[in-house]
């Protein structure tokens, strides 16, 4: 992945262009082309206009305001991102505003929310730095308008709008603590999503997500350091409906429950990095989940990473 940017000046830009993958925890791999057809090549890429130290302005492919965890493995402290992190919006196209003054910052977005095309979004984030360690944040999100009409049969020609259809629907509410002091980093997040029922979307009874992560990281050294996640994540609704409501946007079916712990240790050194990492997920009240017939209830997974960031 190569980033080309200029970030000094009243107008600046970024863009970030290679091959990529979104690996989740508990969630079937899409393959990397697969993925890269799906957001492109380019997949971050945006003007900025900074008026003022305090004030800016972006247009283009925006990474997403919602959610404690960023899109690419390099961002995060673990390699796979949470079942939370999998029902945010990840990358989306539109235009935002930020401002900051003192402890406080503020942004806020119109965009087409799951990637959809439909400009029909509003997303913001808000934080407030209590002291140098301690942050505070709100996120909201919601679509305004009304995106697709998968239940008339009038399928989209984007294959976003089919895939996230009911995502795209939705409401997202969020609040995240953030401390970081020395060796350790600590961020507990808690989050909540609406899905209203939707005739013209196929959505046929309504339901809700809701749940928390911990995510945690321990530097030994300044090249050795040792990463964590714990979460529990829930859908409203009964049991083996998923299929009838359309609305089921955890992928277990309506009423499933899973939580899931992940640990990342990871080596260091100038540009090179090396880090291995064990999660497991534990689905209960699921319709699917794993195994060839969707019947097993568990997964282990084992992954590892290496590289170079110069």
């Amino acid at each position: 992945m190569v980033i080309i940017q200029k970030s000094t000046g009243q107008l600046q830009f970024h863009a970030q262009a290679g091959v990529f993958n979104y690996p989740v925890v508990g969630v079937p791999y899409t393959s990397t082309p697969n993925t890269i057809n799906d957001f492109g090549a380019l997949p971050i890429a945006y003007l900025k206009y900074a008026p003022t130290s305090n004030l800016s302005f972006e247009i283009g492919k925006l990474p997403a305001l919602l959610g404690a965890e960023s899109n690419f493995t390099y961002q995060n402290i673990n390699i796979q991102r949470g079942l939370l992190f999998n029902v945010e919006p990840g990358v989306s196209r539109g235009i935002q505003a930020n401002y900051s003054t003192g402890p406080f910052s503020a942004s806020i977005s119109w965009n087409d929310g799951y990637y959809s095309n439909r400009f029909n979004w509003i997303t913001g984030l808000f934080s407030y730095a209590i002291n140098g360690a301690n942050t505070l944040s709100l996120y909201a999100g919601g679509n305004v308008g009304h995106t697709g009409n998968l239940g008339v049969g009038n399928y989209s020609t984007d294959s976003h709008v089919n895939s996230s259809l009911a995502a795209d629907n939705s409401d997202i509410y969020g609040l995240i603590y953030e401390y970081s002091s020395g060796s350790w980093m600590i961020e507990p997040y808690l989050q909540y999503m609406h899905t209203p029922a939707n005739a013209a979307a196929g959505i046929t009874s309504g339901s809700s997500n809701y749940g928390g992560a911990l995510l945690a990281d321990y530097s030994f050294t300044n090249s050795i350091s040792l990463a964590g996640r714990v979460e529990y994540i829930a859908a409203t609704g009964t049991p083996g409906d998923g299929g009838v409501s359309g609305a089921d946007i955890l992928g277990y079916g309506n009423g499933s429950h899973a939580w899931t712990i992940t640990v990342t240790p990871t080596y260091q050194d100038g540009g090179f990095f090396a880090r291995a990492e064990l999660s497991y997920v534990d689905v209960s009240n699921y319709t699917a989940a794993f195994g060839a017939n969707g019947t097993n209830g568990t997964q282990f997974r084992g992954l590892v990473e290496t590289g170079f960031m110069f």
